[in-house]
């Protein structure tokens, strides 16, 4: 069965806190994959056969999801691996989405999968609902009603949603310039970043640096991957190799061929590594 995946971005006033809302359904060609993180929550219903989270590339716990899992932020890939074929609806915050979409403080789950139906008290009537017709755009309609039905942002945060636009179109920049321009002491701006977004400045901006990186690679042509490591502020090797395997699970060469082996020309799916 070809693998059937759909994604929209919410508009009005889940827009500042969610990244997209998906719809997934078939079975990927290979056992699982490390997904690389992004800087989000991610919060899963799972319709089908369940699926295996394993946070922090593998050292965590795993979890096996029957009927949804709440990802945290984290700074190291999450290991998903369906027990058979998917059926699935998901959102993934902003950076500042998760006390907004889910209720959930952002930085307790720094790292973790937890339980959907434990944390986020309307996930067991919406997958009720959904399991009733499991069509793309009534899931994907459902999931943004009960989204904005309760809509409840975090404390500060349009100046971390500021902060973020910031390092999204720098994520080099210094961390203590750009809090000086917030008007606040890089240590304050710190506890508001954990406090919103689970996660420091420092460890978003290397997130969002990384991503944007795998964001240009095109793993079926010849890669410098020297030229590209400094072009985004690395210049020393040693250093780009550890913060790379640190968000991918492996090192760029084996992030390459996991991808080439997947992947047909033109279908680069940056920051998931197959495993087959």
């Amino acid at each position: 069965m070809e693998f059937e995946f759909v994604a929209r971005r919410p508009s009005g006033a889940l827009e500042p806190f969610t990244e997209s809302v998906w719809f997934a359904r078939g079975r990927i060609p290979y056992r699982r994959e490390r997904i690389a993180p992004t800087g989000s929550t991610v919060a899963v219903l799972v319709l089908g056969s369940p699926i295996v989270q394993t946070p922090r590339n593998g050292d965590g716990p795993a979890f096996v999801a029957a009927e949804g899992w709440l990802a945290g932020p984290h700074d190291q890939p999450v290991i998903n691996a369906p027990t058979a074929e998917t059926l699935a609806v998901g959102v993934v915050s902003s950076p500042v989405g998760c006390r907004a979409l889910f209720g959930v403080d952002p930085a307790p789950l720094r790292g973790r999968v937890v339980d959907l139906m434990t944390v986020w008290p309307p996930a067991r009537a919406l997958r009720a609902a959904l399991l009733t017709r499991p069509d793309p755009a009534a899931c994907l309609d459902s999931v943004e009603a009960a989204l904005r039905d309760g809509l409840a942002p975090a404390r500060g945060w349009r100046r971390c949603t500021a902060a973020v636009a910031a390092l999204e179109a720098d994520p080099r920049r210094r961390i203590s310039g750009l809090a000086a321009e917030l008007g606040i002491t890089p240590a304050h701006l710190d506890r508001e970043f954990v406090r919103v977004i689970g996660l420091t400045p420092r460890s978003l901006a290397r997130i969002l640096r990384l991503r944007r990186l795998l964001n240009r690679v095109d793993v079926h042509s010849d890669l410098n991957w020297t030229g590209l490591a400094a072009e985004w502020g690395w210049f020393d090797q040693s250093h780009f190799i550890r913060d790379f395997k640190r968000h991918s699970g492996v090192t760029p060469s084996a992030y390459v061929l996991a991808q080439r082996s997947a992947f047909a020309t033109g279908q680069n799916e940056p920051g998931f590594v197959p495993e087959m």
